[in-house]
């Protein structure tokens, strides 16, 4: 068991909160995760590591107060996001995570800041801003597919679009995901072979 000890209330970790059942749900903060402590509310843990938060010290005894919490915690509640077969939201940086990095036209590696949201059948012709009509794209084949499909602008994807579920969902969006909450998560992630030819 590693352990995290920060001083900065802003930079601890996110917690991974489960569902009774072992579904993930979404991440919380440190705060509501002592909540569910005190309310006796965790039905079980799954996490190899803990954040210990210190506090002032206890009235009644003097002593330095501290406090552990897994990672990953599973939570006696109605909390079934999992089940409900949720679409998670379709973000500028989710798209870029989940495509690599890469224009799915090209290859080419992009920073953040240059990527684009290229809808393969453009919403002027009717496409959806959805997970299975976007990909990342750069300027320059974003620019010379224009109001074209790919196969009119001669343009061929690298990998198929696709809509991540949940646990693919929570991988990406947390930047500072530990370890084993990503080992837990990718679990529960379907594997896909996106490449094409």
């Amino acid at each position: 068991m590693r352990g995290i000890e920060e001083t900065r209330v802003e930079a601890f970790p996110r917690i991974l909160k489960l569902d009774a059942g072992g579904l993930p749900v979404e991440w919380i903060d440190w705060r509501e995760a002592v909540s569910l402590y005190f309310t006796q509310k965790i039905a079980w843990e799954a996490g190899t590591e803990k954040i210990r938060l210190r506090g002032g010290r206890c009235r009644d005894t003097g002593l330095p107060s501290a406090l552990e919490i897994d990672s990953i915690i599973a939570v006696r509640d109605r909390s079934h996001r999992f089940a409900r077969g949720l679409v998670p939201p379709l973000s500028r940086r989710e798209l870029f995570h989940r495509d690599g990095g890469l224009c799915l036209y090209c290859g080419i590696r992009m920073h953040f800041r240059d990527m684009q949201i290229e809808h393969v059948m453009p919403r002027s012709r009717g496409g959806a801003h959805e997970w299975t009509n976007v990909v990342a794209a750069c300027e320059g084949c974003n620019r010379h597919k224009d109001n074209r499909s790919p196969e009119e602008a001669g343009l061929k994807l690298l990998a198929l679009p696709y809509e991540p579920n949940l646990a693919e969902w929570l991988i990406l969006a947390n930047r500072r995901i530990l370890s084993d909450q990503q080992a837990f998560l990718e679990r529960l992630a379907p594997q896909r072979n996106r490449k094409l030819n």
